[in-house]
């Protein structure tokens, strides 16, 4: 019923905002002169910039098609859904105080108990260079989740993400975090997190991140950009998911916004297990490097990550995973990708006619030890559990507003399949599919 509520709202907010705009005839304001804009959605500002708001969204449809060990019985299944449906609002009050609000209408990001919010944030930016920002947002974590999901090269992030998916997601807690940039360079960020998950005395568990970057270049096709990402969460005396896991850039094997692949689809479970019992584990810490080199047209960037689970029992092992990606893409039609410091940008086609044409390959690679698994169960062999994924694609960007994509995804596995029968291994180990996008973002 609530999301029926806010659904309305936004649509009778919208139609009023587009109606007034029609019909008005001389618009006033008690302060300085406004400025109104509608190209990528509905922006207005006064022109001291003291106040503004902004509405916009994005809307993601695929389709996919997977077999293999993306599929619990190893034959094809195919998926269609809004891998994001957001409606965005953003603005700034006196001057230094901005707010984001950002609604997810697939239901990908929160939950029904605590609202399908992706970002419901508020920012004090009045301690210039340093942004103080508290709400329910992701943690900083990474270049692939720094850079907007609107423009990322590949429609799913690299394989390795889904492993530490706690790092990078806020999984429906609250947070605080202050970042700065220092000179053109540097960016900096900390923050303090509470997700949404108690131990046994009913306190939340509580994470840290932090995040630097140094871009010594830093402009559009003349990129060198260079980080570093820890993050660590206290999960002692807590019934917490515990699995190392991953889509392997196959998002229709389970998915919210749509249909998937339903039962038959495979997430592919490399070690842990789900609400493991409190008081088995202590600690969750990842570490991350990152790096992105763009000249003209082309550009390479690559991550590698690690992860530990500490355990906090006799009964169990610590477990660990490594992963790592490495990209390359190059724009056809001679446009260089965006950056901002800290994180890649839109490509802006120079040709309104044909549009900018990228291809891309990625390579994703994912290295389990987990030596709680002493005997061989239905989907995994004793011994390192390992993932390798090839994505070869290609993106149209239409205009600034239209983006088609294309991708085909082939994912290899050593020790983990999708099924087998008593001392037999009958199941797969390898799978491939596509997905297709398309997006429109305003």
């Amino acid at each position: 019923m609530i999301r029926k509520h806010f659904a309305g709202f936004a649509a009778s907010a919208l139609a009023l905002a587009v109606s007034a705009q029609a019909f008005a005839g001389t618009v006033t304001t008690d302060g300085a002169d406004i400025v109104v804009k509608t190209k990528g959605g509905l922006e207005v500002a006064t022109t001291d910039k003291a106040f503004g708001f902004k509405i916009g969204g994005r809307l993601q449809a695929d389709y996919s098609s997977f077999d293999g060990i993306y599929t619990r019985n190893g034959d094809s299944a195919d998926a269609a859904y809004f891998r994001r449906a957001f409606l965005e609002i953003s603005g700034v009050a006196f001057t230094d105080w901005a707010y984001t609000l950002n609604y997810d209408f697939s239901h990908n990001s929160g939950s029904s108990e605590d609202g399908y919010f992706d970002e419901a944030s508020i920012a004090y930016n009045g301690f210039k260079p340093v942004s103080i920002k508290v709400g329910r947002f992701d943690p900083e974590f990474g270049l692939e989740k720094a850079t907007s999901s609107k423009w990322v090269t590949a429609q799913e992030r690299n394989a390795f993400y889904d492993v530490i998916d706690w790092a990078n997601g806020h999984q429906n807690g609250m947070g605080i975090q202050a970042s700065s940039t220092i000179g053109d360079s540097v960016y900096l960020s900390g923050g303090l997190f509470a997700k949404d998950n108690n131990d046994t005395d009913g306190d939340s568990n509580k994470q840290v991140n932090l995040r630097g970057v140094f871009a010594p270049l830093h402009e559009a096709g003349n990129v060198l950009h260079l980080g570093f990402n820890a993050a660590r969460r206290d999960v002692s005396d807590s019934v917490i998911d515990t699995r190392f896991r991953s889509r392997l850039g196959m998002r229709g094997v389970e998915t919210t916004g749509g249909n998937d692949a339903g039962t038959n689809g495979n997430r592919v479970v490399f070690a842990g297990a789900n609400n493991t019992v409190a008081g088995s584990y202590d600690d969750d810490t990842a570490l991350g490097l990152e790096a992105a080199w763009a000249m003209g047209p082309l550009s390479i960037q690559g991550e590698y990550m690690k992860r530990k689970l500490k355990a906090d029992s006799s009964a169990f092992q610590d477990i660990e995973a490594d992963g790592y990606y490495v990209q390359a893409a190059y724009t056809l039609t001679g446009e260089s990708r965006g950056y901002k410091l800290g994180k890649f940008d839109a490509i802006k086609p120079e040709n309104k006619q044909i549009g900018a044409w990228e291809v891309f390959y990625r390579y994703d690679s994912i290295n389990v030890e987990d030596d709680n698994l002493v005997t061989a169960s239905a989907t995994r062999d004793v011994g390192d559990l390992e993932a390798k994924v090839h994505n070869l694609g290609v993106n149209w960007y239409v205009n600034e507003a239209v983006k088609i994509s294309g991708v085909y995804v082939k994912a290899n596995t050593e020790n983990v399949y999708n099924a087998s029968t008593t001392g037999v291994r009958t199941g797969d180990d390898s799978g491939d599919g596509f997905v297709f996008r398309a997006q429109y973002a305003f």
